[in-house]
């Protein structure tokens, strides 16, 4: 069997992984475009805490989360130790005792169907901060033992060099999906016509433009995400938990003092791929509110990537049966580098025709958007 993989992020180098190791004739088409919201995802694998309410999405993402357990020894049977996984744990922080409770007890209902979180604890301030040391005073935290974080960019090189070592091949060139016989049946790329069984389109917030000559039009947008690094280079922080303030914005810490700031959540900046005073300002004001001990960190860079977001909080996966020859793993938004490993192993199983370890209904990439017809006339 033979696939074309467009897009090298995390999902797509997981989807092209899988499909090599099941003895497929894959290649990755990688355009190289900056933004890739991969390459600048902060990677919080803590799907516990989130406080999305559809049930499927909730699903998916925790079995995202489980995945890794799988998959880190599998890479490291192919000669990929480094992948930037580590179960540091997670804090939920707040000064508002009450609030905390709550979650204590919603969290403690969750561990129920998925013990795999760990144990929760609730901390004093002062066990608070001795786990993140450059937190605010008066902070009390909510402890989720199998918290975890992993760097984006480490394990998807590392997927792609293992999909390499199987057989796979690595073009770096822009590819366009190609229809023939009322079927997806190869990619142009850069001028030349690669045909295949099965085209995966994994391109990101990119896809849209991708498959907009084929009649299709994919609900994504790109959201715009700044990031900021910091580092304490004297400070051992390797261990240090992620953590998660009320709102959207995050601190979690790798090795080396590397703490990441984020982020910001910008709808209709479209591949505005620039740092921005306002978005910096915002990122290093919430990152300070919470660890003012992080004033004097140097910053080292802002990095800006552009999350695919779609009509609703539950990702594309799976195959098109208007267009056969074509499956899409797109909409993961902020999620993406917790789900997307198991979603590319999801996705080479549905294309190879292997039995499904989760229902993937809920995620028919052609299922309607806001009412509006999925397949739309070129005009």
């Amino acid at each position: 069997m033979r696939a074309i993989v467009v897009g090298a992020g995390v999902l797509g180098a997981s989807t092209a992984f899988h499909l090599a190791r099941a003895g497929a004739e894959v290649t990755i088409a990688e355009a190289g475009l900056e933004g890739r919201a991969t390459a600048a995802g902060a990677g919080i694998v803590c799907p516990w805490v989130s406080g999305a309410d559809d049930a499927a999405f909730y699903r998916l993402y925790v079995a995202g989360a489980r995945y890794y357990t799988e998959l880190v020894p599998l890479l490291a049977e192919h000669g990929e130790a480094d992948v930037g996984y580590r179960r540091v744990g997670a804090l939920v922080v707040s000064d508002d005792a009450r609030e905390l409770a709550a979650f204590d007890r919603e969290l403690r209902r969750r561990r129920v169907a998925t013990p795999e979180m760990g144990e929760i604890s609730l901390l004093a301030p002062r066990e608070t901060r001795a786990l993140f040391p450059p937190l605010r005073a008066g902070l009390s935290g909510l402890h989720v033992g199998n918290g975890a974080r992993v760097d984006g960019r480490r394990i998807t090189a590392a997927l792609l060099r293992a999909a390499r070592g199987l057989g796979a091949r690595l073009v770096e060139a822009h590819a366009q999906p190609l229809a023939r016989g009322g079927r997806v049946a190869g990619v142009r790329l850069d001028g030349d016509v690669v045909e295949a069984d099965w085209v995966i389109v994994t391109a990101g917030a990119w896809a849209s433009s991708l498959l907009r000559p084929l009649g299709l039009a994919l609900p994504i947008e790109p959201q715009r995400g700044q990031i900021v690094h910091l580092s304490l280079p004297a400070d051992m922080t390797e261990q240090w938990p992620v953590v998660l303030p009320p709102g959207s914005h995050y601190l979690l810490a790798f090795e080396a003092g590397r703490i990441v700031a984020g982020a910001t959540r910008e709808s209709g900046a479209g591949f505005d791929y620039r740092v921005t005073a306002a978005g910096l300002a915002e990122v290093l004001r919430e990152a300070l509110g919470v660890a003012p001990g992080l004033a004097a960190a140097t910053v080292v860079e802002t990095r800006v990537g552009f999350r695919p977001v779609g009509p609703d909080v539950r990702p594309m996966l799976g195959t098109v049966p208007s267009l056969p020859g074509l499956a899409i793993g797109n909409g993961l938004g902020a999620a993406g580098l917790t789900i997307g490993p198991f979603a590319g192993r999801l996705l080479a199983d549905t294309v190879l025709g292997h039995p499904a370890s989760l229902d993937l209904s809920p995620f028919d990439p052609s299922r309607p958007a806001a009412n509006e017809p999925w397949t739309a006339p070129l005009r």
